[in-house]
């Protein structure tokens, strides 16, 4: 399940977000530290959606900018749950993307290397659109955008 944020959840989603496997498939893989976490999170905690597993604890992050999103999920305590999470996530946020957000196209960034993250998207009926390089903390990288419509 897919609910808003509230704000004292801050401080709950920073290690997943620092989380060694989720920093590695990043747009930005420094680890984050608390003061710039504070920041953004009050710039844009109203904007993130808690990911539920089906146990109804909060397990991931989606976040929507206008008709781009991003996830990432708890890796360490979904464990052996982890690709389960990972597929009911992204049905619920491409339903919640074309459903209450109203959306007609969605769209976002992965990094080439991250093939599961690519295969994922395929399977909900993303379309590779383009690829090109982009700096990720000093490192050229090849960055995959995905996207689909309605």
């Amino acid at each position: 399940m897919l609910r808003p944020a509230t704000y004292a959840e801050r401080d709950l989603i920073l290690p997943w977000r620092n989380h060694e496997s989720v920093r590695a498939v990043s747009l930005t893989t420094h680890e984050i530290k608390p003061e710039e976490h504070a920041k953004w999170w009050e710039k844009r905690w109203r904007d993130v959606l808690i990911y539920e597993d089906d146990r109804g604890v909060p397990a991931g992050v989606v976040i929507f900018n206008e008709n781009t999103w991003s996830f990432y999920l708890d890796v360490a305590g979904l464990g052996d749950g982890l690709l389960a999470a990972w597929m009911r996530l992204e049905k619920e946020a491409v339903e919640y993307a074309f459903g209450p957000l109203g959306l007609e196209t969605l769209g976002g960034e992965t990094l080439a290397d991250n093939k599961q993250v690519l295969a994922l998207h395929r399977r909900f009926g993303f379309k590779e659109t383009r690829r090109y390089e982009r700096l990720v903390d000093g490192e050229m990288k090849t960055v995959v955008w995905t996207e689909r419509g309605k």
